[in-house]
């Protein structure tokens, strides 16, 4: 038997006995479920034995013999790796579909403002992108590559660093008109503080506490005001006057140029503890467009940076 008609003559004989029946498994195969009895058959000729049950009974089902049963486990894996090795072939190319997880904060505000430079250089590929505030599967979840937020450490992936930042406060211009008097970061205390809750603050995300105790103005009550979990609405809200945002450099850069949001207190500068990190699996890391985004996530970077 040839090896294209003894794959297909095993894909029918996996998929009737997974189904009990001819027509079942010619409706997944697509084809007719005559095309399917003879290709079992076929596969029973070249192994010289029965692979189901057949008898003048009238089942209604097929019922794999006690041979077929123990060697379908070893065929149904046999397949999942060929699926798996088509894949990789597939993955090998520069172009096709790239899947790329990041926060919808980070998205919103840095990724999508400067995605067509990469589409431009890169036409062969399409950018699926995966927003989530959760942590994602890489493995389970089909991601290639990604950006995240924190020390550079995730379990199975391999981490390069993208960006440090700062953290200052910002508001809009026309918020800082009408408050003329806000001269120290103590005078923070009578005015709506707008907290961004899209990370937890014990890994060391940047909370309005420590940057008021880094600034001298501890004073200042932290417990009250507008509380978001998106980084990006949090930009937001203070662009629209709702009070006086804590903001990342990265996330607030574009802001800040356009003159839609003014830093306040320049004086006073404190990294943040936590960086932007592209990300990956280490067995996929060689991919071509992998390779590709990675590169232009850094070159992007270090164009910011400069």
């Amino acid at each position: 038997m040839k090896s294209p008609v003894f794959l297909n003559a095993l894909r029918a004989f996996e998929a009737s006995a997974r189904h009990q029946s001819f027509s079942a498994a010619a409706a997944e195969l697509s084809v007719t479920p005559a095309a399917v009895g003879q290709l079992v058959r076929s596969l029973e000729d070249w192994l010289g034995t029965a692979l189901f049950h057949r008898g003048t009974s009238g089942r209604a089902r097929l019922v794999p013999t006690e041979a077929a049963e123990r060697a379908l486990p070893d065929i149904r894996a046999g397949f999942d790796r060929l699926t798996l090795g088509l894949s990789r072939l597939r993955e090998s190319s520069a172009s096709g579909v790239l899947t790329v997880t990041v926060s919808p904060a980070f998205a919103a505000k840095w990724l999508l403002p400067r995605l067509e430079h990469f589409q431009v250089a890169y036409p062969d590929t399409d950018v699926r992108l995966d927003t989530s505030l959760k942590l994602m599967d890489f493995t389970a979840q089909g991601i290639d590559i990604g950006v995240r937020y924190g020390r550079g450490e995730w379990p199975g992936l391999v981490a390069e660093k993208l960006m440090d930042e700062q953290v200052f406060p910002v508001c809009s211009p026309r918020w800082l008109a009408e408050h003329r008097d806000l001269r120290a970061p103590s005078d923070l205390a009578a005015r709506t503080l707008i907290h961004d809750q899209s990370v937890d603050t014990h890994i060391g995300f940047a909370s309005w506490q420590a940057w008021l105790e880094h600034a001298g103005a501890a004073n200042v009550d932290t417990t009250r005001g507008l509380r978001i979990n998106n980084s990006a609405a949090v930009l937001q809200a203070a662009i629209d006057g709702h009070g006086v945002a804590l903001a990342r450099s990265v996330m607030v850069r574009d802001d800040l140029a356009s003159g839609r949001l003014v830093r306040l207190f320049p004086e006073i500068e404190q990294a943040s503890e936590l960086a932007y990190y592209v990300v990956n699996r280490a067995e996929c890391a060689s991919l071509p467009k992998l390779q590709a985004f990675r590169d232009w996530l850094l070159g992007e970077a270090r164009g910011v940076a400069g």
